[in-house]
């Protein structure tokens, strides 16, 4: 009986996908069907989506959404534009570090890689195209670029992580992902840097003044201390991680208001409106997701298919590689939080059975996410970034599978050498 509603729970949803059925209602229709068939229970479903979306750190998720809007829209990403533009000087692929540089510090604002990948490329592509960088080129780097921001806390995606994992806190994943989100942004300047110097990408003219480091310096203070205000806060205990959205969003309201003088009431209806509907699409799928879990747990489908994954090979070393080969192709075809709620149930008997740090796997896990947001078909940083430099994706492709593999020899010292992302949370003491 198990095993046939293992199977049923599992043929339902792919099925249900393969017919183009949007996630949510998939998860919950093969959930609820094997439920209603086995006799489960089916009068325990509301309490169950109940208990499912009624979790303190998720109320963190849509703050930080609107907290990352708002800054999107205050002009924060130009004033950094120009500062680490000064920073970086007159040198060919200056742009294309400048575009990396200014998508990490973002990632410290919002957490959302679309929303970095769009400001970024809205502020910096003109000028990239300018300097002769290839339309491809630009959309690839600043998409790989915003890659990021799910890495660098506060990241979107280690609330919901930390949400569906008992046992691991926000802080730790905060904490933890920031060296690795270092790294991943290190890790796109190789190949940047590589193709600029050889292609002769991005070469100043001779006599064009460039402001001051310290005139732009002074523009971009407020959005700097942005990541400093949330990450400091957190540190320091003044508030928690659902309390520091809610300071973010002040603070970029009061940047955007009082300082830039860039938002109006039209500008903050239409951020409330689109982080509300944002935000409204994510908590129904985690809600729908839950009938999914229940179902799988109750029949034992995913106990059943980590056995059997576990069955093809007992050493660690190629279990791991497996983990993250199946992340990155799913990362190809999902979106992140999709990418969780399928696949977290089937890995983590995996992870228990191995004693692997549930705070370090969530990193990891990540990083293949972040990964697949610039990585083809799917690849939602790429579609925004290409929509707006005016390229096919197609035409992306010989120049973001370099800055793929700069980012998977990232993940893989971060798989291999797991103290990257535990050292930061062991030293505070969050773990």
């Amino acid at each position: 009986m198990l095993m046939q509603g293992s199977l049923l729970l599992l043929g339902v949803f792919f099925l249900l996908l393969f017919l183009g059925v949007p996630l949510g209602v998939a998860l919950g229709v093969a959930g609820t069907l094997v439920i209603a068939i086995n006799g489960l229970g089916i009068m325990t479903l509301p309490t169950n989506v109940w208990t499912g979306i009624a979790k303190y750190p998720l109320l963190a998720l849509p703050v930080f959404v609107l907290a990352g809007m708002v800054f999107e829209r205050s002009g924060v990403a130009e004033r950094l534009v120009r500062f680490a533009s000064a920073c970086v000087g007159s040198r060919t692929g200056g742009l294309a570090l400048v575009a990396i540089l200014v998508c990490m510090v973002l990632g410290g604002i919002s957490g959302s890689g679309p929303a970095d990948a769009a400001a970024v490329a809205t502020v910096l592509a003109p000028g990239m195209l300018k300097q002769g960088y290839p339309r491809p080129f630009t959309a690839s780097l600043v998409a790989a670029a915003g890659s990021t921001a799910i890495l660098i806390p506060p990241s979107i995606a280690f609330i919901v992580y930390a949400v569906l994992v008992p046992g691991v806190s926000v802080p730790a994943l905060f904490v933890g992902g920031l060296i690795p989100g270092l790294l991943a942004g290190l890790s796109l300047m190789v190949p940047a840097l590589y193709f600029a110097h050889r292609n002769g990408f991005g070469r100043m003219e001779e006599g064009v003044s460039h402001p001051s480091i310290w005139a732009t310096f002074k523009e971009a203070v407020w959005g700097l201390m942005a990541p400093v205000v949330i990450l400091g806060g957190l540190r320091s205990g003044a508030f928690t991680p659902t309390e520091a959205a809610v300071v973010a969003v002040f603070y970029g309201l009061f940047v955007g208001l009082v300082i830039y003088r860039t938002l109006d009431l039209r500008k903050i209806y239409d951020v409330l409106r689109e982080s509300a509907e944002i935000s409204a699409i994510v908590m129904i799928i985690i809600a729908l997701a839950t009938i999914f879990a229940h179902a799988g747990s109750t029949v034992g489908a995913f106990d059943a298919f980590a056995k059997s994954l576990m069955s093809v090979t007992g050493n660690e070393v190629v279990m791991l590689l497996a983990i993250n080969a199946i992340l990155l192709i799913a990362g190809m075809l999902l979106d992140g939080i999709s990418i969780f709620l399928v696949f977290l149930p089937i890995l983590l008997p995996i992870v228990r059975a191995y004693g692997w740090d549930l705070t370090w796997f969530g990193i990891m896990m990540t990083m293949n996410i972040a990964v697949g947001q610039f990585t083809p078909p799917m690849a939602v940083n790429l579609m925004v970034t290409c929509k707006i430099v005016g390229c096919s994706m197609e035409s992306t492709v010989p120049w973001v599978l370099w800055f793929v593999l700069a980012n998977v020899v990232a993940l893989l010292l971060v798989t291999f050498v797991p103290e990257i992302a535990l050292f930061l949370p062991r030293l505070l003491g969050d773990i």
